[in-house]
């Protein structure tokens, strides 16, 4: 029998409570997982899910190794029920409670051998009263919890063949491996996609615990502070000068004493008082206290995002007080002041004036500053939520600074983040664009449906709207401008009908529990707070010639790598990418070395692009299409590796491919960026995506274990605040260069352009050597407008490479400072596989004074540098993927993220250039 340990005291964004409850958490051991019709009886754990426990008592492999995606589906078609061990110290003359902070989906829950209640949402909070069960189980050894868990999938499709069932053309709804993922409200990535596997676990993912009251207590399960500017509207741009409005509400269950008014006091992070005081407005009911106050403007300092200005929080506690002047319950939580809008306002004629074309604005503004959305797309950090720890995620959230980011989509389909995310991100400036989680698919209507939505929603907007880093609450993942064009195609008459649907679930219901807590697509054609629901949504409703809303992009014809007319012109990108390769490094912790050749059919069956559509266990012709995508674009553009060496040719093409997927998203990137200074005024680059969630072929620009691709190290760089970009239109020959930056302020500088051959020698080109620019605020500049066809006339384009860099002057946000920008760029006019690559004699050195390393070019223009190192460290380089001039030298340091080899790594890092991809070893 276990005993479990007692909380007595708040817990600051995680459990408030108040000293005098009894609060029994249950996580930890003490538990047992079993199935009696698979004779399956093991310990377990809480956190955890059925797949976790089963690995750790060798029940089953490793579920990411090789191909147990497909090989324990058999875990998901089955029921698992956890049961706690004699939970000890319950008194019966106590109000009891159970609060489950997450279930994993379909539940029956019994204690002491009687029924609770049954569960079918993952993403709420459940909370029940089990007093007369407690007091009719007299027996510590009868006080037994028992949480039996369905099958997810075969309850999915028990629903879907329900009489009368709801359905839809078969174009939007986008099966991944399990079908009916619509129907029940589980992680939908549970059920497969394009970058990842379909476990569909089962089990008590998030904490649990018995609570016990004595009369006149209360314990606060969940909370809200929304935090806004006076007369401040959703979607609208605030009046900055007005003080801050502090709304607080409290969700509590047990008996709340007559007269209870809240308190509040706001502290900085030394703990001393900023301001305190009584709150006013305070509203009782049986399941929520609310009150508010104000706070004058310039009591505190800003929040901003990471580049923009420093991450000021600071913590707010709110203690609910009886008449007598008695604590009883208190909430801490860490927060910041800002307001963050995005704004799609008609273009004003202010705009239209400075040449922005019209339409409708689509961009953040932060605390009343526009700025340019630097980042990329967060999905699910691993298909078991509860091996997610705050080590990893500190890791990676690291890498989003360290890769000069400044906002993350968190994607759809996967699970609300939990308190520690944003907290990270709080900390690091990251801005959350966060979704509900519904994407490729159109979803039922029903009132039980909808109720289910409704709590979830009112939950978790509830749950985290204090943290600064929340940017906004978005819909869900290509609905409105995919799900409802397939529909147009398949079934254009029941467009209205399933139109009216998708308004129901968007805007009836899931739009209420934002607004009613808190302050992607072409954005909205009207906005009126005087009727029920205020958007009006634009759908298609465009004026030719104008510009609307955020895009995304995919075009898998490799053919698109400097193609800038293929890319969409618009006000905000927030999805774009093309998939590669993960290391050798990574690929050896998942499959056996048997397995490490492109085309082995383990690597294939991991390439889950394209999606199979269903449950078939062998989706050869599927899966090669995302290879041979892969493949197609390395013959396209680079030089084709034949390393003599199996493995070392596996490799090769790994890294190859990164090549092109890092040359594309900067060239798209770089495209947006520019976008900044043109009639279109685009203020956002988030590509897909940022991380793995296993080792596999993928759109990932950091691997499962942390390690950067190629692609993270290239936006990093692109990502830098001044930039200069070469445009090139092989077509006519037209080539230029542009500047951008994303200050705040006008920067001022110079460029400078070199030509060589690959030799490393000098061309005397017929182009400016230098040229004196300044730069807008949030702007782009043209520095360099000439026709190849003219200028190299008499070259050979194979031969011919520029070197174009710029040194800048100016001041970074909320800084009085000058800084010194540089930042250095490439151009060459035809495909690097036709290049006359020669050997750039690399020297790579390590200096122990400086833990720096060193890399020179001795003998020509080295492209793509790259410096690898072994398993068994993470770490990222300061810079990596770089080119160097002949006779260049760059010294490089290093961020070590984890290491078990005792710094052994650095005498094993090795450097390579294009020109290695041309070698037989």
């Amino acid at each position: 029998m276990l005993s479990y340990s007692i909380a007595a005291v708040a817990a600051a964004c995680l459990l408030p409570l108040v000293s005098s409850n009894k609060v029994t958490s249950l996580e930890g051991n003490g538990w047992t997982l079993s199935n009696p019709s698979l004779n399956v009886s093991v310990p377990a754990h809480l956190p955890s899910q059925a797949h976790l426990d089963l690995y750790a008592n060798q029940v089953i492999g490793n579920p990411y190794y090789g191909l147990n995606d497909f090989n324990l589906r058999w875990v998901a078609w089955a029921n698992w029920t956890y049961t706690s061990d004699p939970i000890l110290g319950l008194s019966s003359n106590a109000s009891t409670w159970l609060q489950f902070d997450g279930l994993d989906t379909f539940t029956s829950i019994s204690f002491c051998g009687h029924h609770v209640a049954s569960t079918n949402n993952q993403f709420r909070q459940w909370w029940y009263d089990i007093t007369s069960i407690v007091s009719s189980c007299p027996s510590e050894a009868d006080r037994v919890l028992s949480i039996n868990f369905g099958s997810a999938p075969k309850i999915a499709d028990a629903i879907a063949a329900e009489p009368g069932q709801e359905t839809w053309p078969a174009g939007p709804q986008l099966t991944y491996e399990f079908p009916n993922r619509w129907f029940i409200r589980k992680e939908q990535s549970d059920f497969g996609w394009d970058w990842g596997p379909a476990f569909a676990p089962a089990g008590p993912w998030k904490p649990a615990y018995v609570v016990q009251l004595a009369d006149e207590e209360v314990h606060v399960r969940n909370s809200v502070i929304d935090i806004y500017r006076q007369g401040q509207l959703n979607n609208l741009p605030p009046d900055q000068t007005k003080p801050w409005v502090v709304n607080a509400s409290l969700d509590y269950f047990g008996q709340l004493p007559e007269g209870a008014t809240l308190r509040y006091t706001l502290a900085d992070l030394e703990n001393n008082t900023v301001s305190s005081g009584s709150m006013s407005s305070v509203n009782c009911t049986n399941a929520t206290v609310t009150g508010e106050t104000t706070i004058a403007d310039g009591t505190v300092d800003l929040w901003w995002p990471n580049q923009l200005g420093p991450q000021t929080l600071y913590y707010m506690t709110i203690d609910l007080v009886s008449t007598s002047n008695t604590t009883i319950a208190s909430v801490t939580k860490r927060l910041g002041f800002r307001t963050i809008v995005l704004n799609e306002n008609p273009i004003s004629d202010a705009q239209l004036a400075q040449g922005i074309a019209a339409g409708n604005n689509w961009h953040f503004e932060v605390n009343g500053h526009e700025f340019y959305a630097k980042g990329s797309n967060f999905i699910p950090p691993d298909a078991f939520w509860p091996r997610v720890t705050v080590e990893k995620m500190t890791q990676l959230f690291d890498s989003v600074v360290d890769g000069n980011q400044n906002m993350l989509r968190v994607w759809a389909s996967g699970a609300y983040s939990p308190d520690f995310l944003y907290d990270l991100a709080d900390e690091r400036g990251i801005l959350m664009w966060s979704e509900f989680e519904f994407g490729d698919a159109l979803y039922p209507v029903n009132k039980e449906f909808l109720d289910n939505v409704f709590e979830e929603a009112d939950y978790n907007v509830r749950r985290v709207n204090h943290h600064p880093s929340l940017a906004l609450w978005a819909g869900g993942n290509e609905l409105e401008n995919l799900e409802l064009i397939l529909l147009n195609d398949s079934a254009p008459e029941e467009l209205p009908r399933y139109m009216a649907e998708y308004e129901t679930l968007f805007l009836d219901t899931l739009l209420p529990a934002v607004f009613g807590n808190s302050s992607t697509s072409n954005g909205w054609l009207s906005l009126n707070f005087s009727n029920p629901i205020p958007i009006v949504e634009r759908y298609y409703n465009l004026t030719p010639g104008s510009v609307y809303g955020e895009t995304d992009f995919y075009n898998y014809d490799p053919a698109v790598l400097y193609n800038d007319s293929a890319f969409p012109v618009g006000r905000f990108s927030n999805e774009f990418g093309y998939h590669s390769m993960p290391s050798i490094q990574s690929w050896r912790s998942q499959i056996s070395e048997a397995d490490l050749h492109f085309n082995s059919s383990t690597v294939v069956l991991r390439d889950h692009h394209n999606p199979s559509g269903g449950l078939n266990t062998s989706n050869f012709a599927n899966s090669s299409t995302g290879q041979a995508q892969m493949t197609e674009a390395v013959e396209l553009w680079y030089p084709i590796p034949n390393k003599t060496d199996s493995v070392a040719n596996f490799s090769a093409w790994c890294h190859a491919t990164q090549i092109f997927q890092a040359d594309l998203y900067v060239s798209e990137i770089e495209f947006y960026r520019r976008g900044s200074g043109l009639p279109n005024r685009q203020l956002g680059s988030l590509y897909w995506q940022l991380e793995d969630i296993w080792v596999a072929p993928t759109w990932a620009g950091i691997e499962y274990d942390g390690r950067w691709k190629m692609l993270h190290y290239a936006a990093k760089d692109i990502y830098e605040h001044v930039i200069i970009a070469p445009y090139y239109d092989i077509s006519t020959g037209n080539l230029s260069a542009w500047v951008t930056s994303d200050l705040w302020e006008a920067v001022k500088g110079t460029a400078t352009f070199t030509w060589y051959d690959w030799k490393g020698n000098k061309l005397p080109v017929n182009t400016s050597s230098s040229v004196a620019f300044t730069v807008g605020a949030i702007n782009s500049t043209s520095v360099l407008q000439t026709f190849t066809t003219e200028i190299l006339k008499d070259y050979d384009l194979t031969n011919v490479v520029m070197h174009m860099s710029i040194e800048a002057e100016g001041t970074l946000p909320n800084s009085n400072h000058s800084t010194t920008f540089r930042h250095d760029n490439w151009f060459h006019p035809t495909a690097l596989k036709d290049a006359q690559l020669v050997d750039p004699g690399l020297q790579l050195s390590y200096s122990a004074s400086s833990n720096n390393f060193s890399v020179t070019a001795t003998s020509g223009v080295a492209a793509l540098v790259w410096l690898d190192y072994p398993a068994g460290t993470v770490l990222n380089f300061d810079s990596n993927a770089f080119w160097l001039a002949p006779n260049e030298t760059r010294e490089i340091g290093y961020t070590v993220k984890s290491d078990s080899t005792s710094s052994g790594w650095i005498k094993k890092v090795t450097v390579e250039s294009l020109y290695n991809q041309t070698l037989p070893y």
